[in-house]
């Protein structure tokens, strides 16, 4: 298997990336084919295919915020069962954002992931992919060491209809396994900066993270 970095629209892999995104996705999730034009060119960011025999059976997006020593998963898909597409490309993520945090001079503190709550989701079914059901990947997740952030998490629709998504919590993976909370204006801010590309966002967002900035510590609990 080949982990393929994706910088262009034009490359082929990203269109059986995108269609992989659309069958497993609901599609307030999916940013449209052609608003990625930009976003792949960004050094800031890294989408990676997991490619085998020629066909996209995997793909990870996820991106290093060194001002706050912390990393993104924007997403992570696996095609296909039975071929360890998940462990593949945790293994080569994590390599790649260890290099990235020491060519910038800075640590690696955690990670940031919005997960799916299974309780809210409803009937969608991620693609007939076992390994992308909800429960799956909410306990695979809750073994690598994600904890929820305590909190009522709400994000703007990838689709830019400034409607608000409820379906997730955001979590964070601490390195350090004793950390039991993170500072509020550390959420705030990684919530601002990652979602400053989406120029339309609901106010129910705007008051979380208001609300999470004026909080001192938002504790880390089991999911």
């Amino acid at each position: 298997m080949e982990y393929v970095r994706i910088t262009s629209i034009d490359d082929p892999n990203f269109a059986a990336m995108h269609r992989l995104m659309q069958e497993v996705f609901p599609p307030e999730e999916v940013l449209e084919f052609s608003l990625w034009a930009e976003p792949l060119k960004d050094e800031g960011l890294r989408v990676y295919a997991a490619v085998h025999e020629g066909q996209v059976v995997g793909a990870t997006e996820y991106r290093y915020y060194p001002d706050m020593e912390a990393a993104m998963t924007d997403f992570t898909i696996i095609g296909r069962d039975g071929l360890g597409v998940g462990p593949f490309l945790a293994r080569n993520r994590q390599k790649e954002l260890n290099d990235w945090a020491a060519r910038s001079g800075r640590r690696l503190t955690g990670m940031f992931a919005e997960i799916y709550n299974p309780y809210l989701i409803g009937a969608h079914e991620f693609g007939g992919v076992k390994a992308m059901n909800p429960f799956v990947r909410r306990e695979v997740l809750a073994h690598l060491g994600y904890r929820k952030l305590d909190f009522p998490y709400v994000h703007p629709s990838w689709q830019g209809d400034g409607e608000a998504v409820g379906e997730l919590d955001l979590c964070f993976l601490a390195y350090d396994e004793t950390l039991e909370s993170l500072p509020g204006a550390l959420v705030a801010q990684f919530l601002t900066t990652y979602y400053a590309v989406l120029p339309n966002k609901p106010q129910a967002w705007y008051d979380m993270v208001e609300a999470i900035r004026g909080s001192d510590r938002i504790s880390l609990t089991a999911i």
